[in-house]
């Protein structure tokens, strides 16, 4: 069985507190994957995996779903509402949605549809787009579409028309003049629309998406709004209509107090709605349930401090209580988690491709014509000791930034500053194994920071991680071999773009958060692998092709009973001719403008026709192989 609670995995990268019982250290030191759906199962080794995948032809990088853990996600919220249900007596039901902006990949959407058919659980569209995906999927009778967002008149039609087929399909009015629009098209078809309406509560919460709720959120109506609205669907002979109370309760909400607070105010509109004679019979608290990415269980913005059976406890027992006093039938809840439900289904996986080190196991002998800076800078070995490390550290650092200084003049020349620079990360490597030594904090921790190594790594940030760019969204990151030794340096990861933004200096460990990963010095003959987890929701769609680099392999498996793993889904990666087309490129065109230079350089004679097809196969092969390293 796998080891939980191993050294120095876990002391150092909090696997056991951000791992979820998903994620674990196996007694080979590899990071393994439990199965959710069969406990009793042994961890199966990731590093494992990834071989059998590279038998196959599919390589690093990659983005390897997780069938069981998507399945599991999903069972865990449904069943969680179901006990909280009984446990407090509730007399409604509950009809989750899944928002398909968080993930709209088919395979993605294909298995959520499949695993909650014995749920009744539905999806949640915010665009044309994606009312068309969910009326592609044969859903549960009583499942839910929900439809949220902007909508003109074509796509109040097709929501519409839907139900004739069998759909529950919910139109969410978010303004009065969406109003005006259903009340159009109901004229055109005779077909009586089935209404919600968004109601923007002032209660705001706290964390990274604030802004998603209160006064200032992007959507929903104000109770003006809202009273107009309601008249206006009454005038219409269609306030019958309108079934469902929609309040968004914001978006990765950290504090669980903030999730009974807004939904208490939710409930004081669905019971003042419902005395206004509006026939509501289902309650959406839209999204919030959030990860704890972290491990901390604080209210944070990476973290959350409670659970799903907690989340889903407040909101039972906040609206029972809430309809109770005011005497009123129990609402059908809905909700819409997205984040909750595929985050942790998804991880990205690459290998590093080399390093830049910042110390040397070695110094250079200083030769006679050598300016004397470099001999005072060779000299700090001599006093480096234990007791005085920010002394020699600021030795150090005064002469290597002089004999610069000296160089940029003309004053030093090229191999005297090698030699400089050489000596210098000697006495850096010194300093290192001093610190690593020494019990508790030293003098120079911080100065330490700014000399971890750059591990060159195989991925794109801005394609495969674009919130870790953009807004500072941590991941759980760890090496996925070796982690039964104690990492020997530390690193920040660069991809392989060619943008400085490309790196990611922020890293979960279990003393915080940290600017440096702790890693292994790369083994000379295999492959060094890097994981990044709970990368499921949003990051897939919302990346870009930065330096043209397209979709990473794509790799779906299901983790079996007796410790194996199934290929469920391959998706190859983007080749280069795929990224061309998509930035309004003919690869053709390409190829035969590239073919005429060479034609060209033939004819000038600066190139001999037998490399014609040389230079044309090597062009023809770097237009269909695939944008990373290979």
């Amino acid at each position: 069985m796998s080891k939980q609670n191993q050294d120095p995995a876990h002391s150092v990268y909090a696997v056991d507190k951000w791992g979820k019982d998903l994620i674990v250290v196996t007694d080979e030191g590899e990071i393994g994957l439990l199965n959710p759906l069969s406990p009793e199962t042994p961890a199966i080794s990731l590093p494992g995996i990834l071989q059998d995948l590279d038998q196959r032809g599919i390589k690093a990088p990659m983005l390897l779903r997780v069938s069981s853990y998507l399945e599991n996600e999903i069972a865990h919220i449904n069943e969680s509402f179901a006990d909280a249900i009984a446990r407090v007596g509730y007399k409604g039901r509950y009809r989750g949605v899944f928002p398909i902006k968080v993930n709209q990949q088919a395979q993605v959407i294909d298995r959520i549809v499949e695993f909650g058919q014995k749920y009744s659980y539905g999806l949640e569209a915010g665009s044309k787009p994606e009312l068309v995906i969910a009326l592609a999927h044969r859903l549960a009778r009583e499942a839910l579409i929900v439809c949220n967002g902007v909508k003109d008149a074509e796509f109040i039609r097709l929501a519409i028309l839907s139900r004739k087929i069998g759909f529950n399909t919910v139109i969410v009015l978010e303004s009065p003049r969406e109003v005006d629009t259903v009340i159009e098209v109901y004229k055109e078809l005779g077909i009586e629309p089935l209404l919600g309406v968004r109601v923007k509560l002032t209660n705001q919460i706290s964390g990274k998406w604030e802004e998603s709720s209160g006064d200032r959120s992007a959507f929903g109506m104000n109770t003006d709004q809202l009273v107009a609205v309601v008249d206006k669907l009454r005038d219409a002979g269609l306030s019958h209509c309108l079934k469902l109370q929609h309040s968004h309760l914001g978006s990765q909400v950290p504090d669980v107090n903030d999730v009974r607070r807004a939904v208490g105010e939710a409930c004081r509109y669905f019971t003042e709605l419902t005395r206004e004679g509006v026939p509501l019979t289902h309650l959406d608290l839209g999204g919030g349930m959030g990860v704890d990415y972290t491990g901390e269980k604080k209210a944070t913005e990476n973290s959350i401090n409670y659970t799903v059976e907690e989340y889903c406890a407040n909101v039972v027992e906040t609206v029972s209580y809430a309809m109770d006093e005011a005497g009123i039938k129990h609402p059908t809840l809905v909700t819409e988690s997205g984040r909750a439900v595929v985050a942790t289904s998804s991880m990205l996986v690459f290998n590093v491709l080399e390093s830049t080190l910042y110390d040397a196991p070695s110094a250079p002998e200083v030769e006679p014509d050598d300016h004397h800076l470099l001999s005072d800078l060779a000299a700090v070995n001599g006093y480096l000791s234990a007791e005085r490390l920010q002394e020699c550290w600021n030795d150090a650092s005064f002469y290597r930034n002089e004999l610069r200084a000296l160089f940029r003049r003309g004053y030093v020349d090229l191999r005297q500053m090698a030699r400089a620079e050489r000596i210098y990360l000697s006495l850096m490597a010194r300093i290192k194994a001093l610190v690593a030594a020494a019990e508790g904090e030293t003098d120079v921790d911080d100065e330490l920071k700014t000399l971890a190594d750059i591990y060159h790594c195989n991925f794109s940030l801005f394609q495969s991680l674009p919130d870790v760019w953009a807004i500072d969204q941590l991941h759980p990151i760890v090496p996925l071999q070796m982690l039964n030794q104690t990492p020997d340096r530390r690193a920040v990861l660069s991809d392989i773009t060619c943008d400085s933004d490309g790196k990611i200096d922020r890293f979960i460990l279990s003393d915080g958060v940290s600017p440096s990963l702790p890693v292994h010095s790369l083994p000379e003959a295999d492959e060094y692998y890097m994981g990044v987890f709970f990368v499921g929701a949003y990051q897939e769609t919302l990346g870009d092709l930065h330096n043209l680099f397209g979709d990473t392999n794509v790799v779906t498996i299901d983790l079996r009973p007796d410790g194996g793993f199934d290929l469920l889904h391959e998706q190859e990666g983007d080749t280069i001719s795929e990224v061309l087309s998509y930035v309004e490129f003919d690869p053709a065109d390409c190829v035969a403008a590239f073919r005429k230079m060479v034609d060209e350089a033939i004819s000038t004679g600066t190139l001999q026709s037998k490399d014609r097809k040389t230079l044309m196969n090597a062009y023809r092969d770097s237009i269909n192989g695939y944008t990373y390293y290979e």
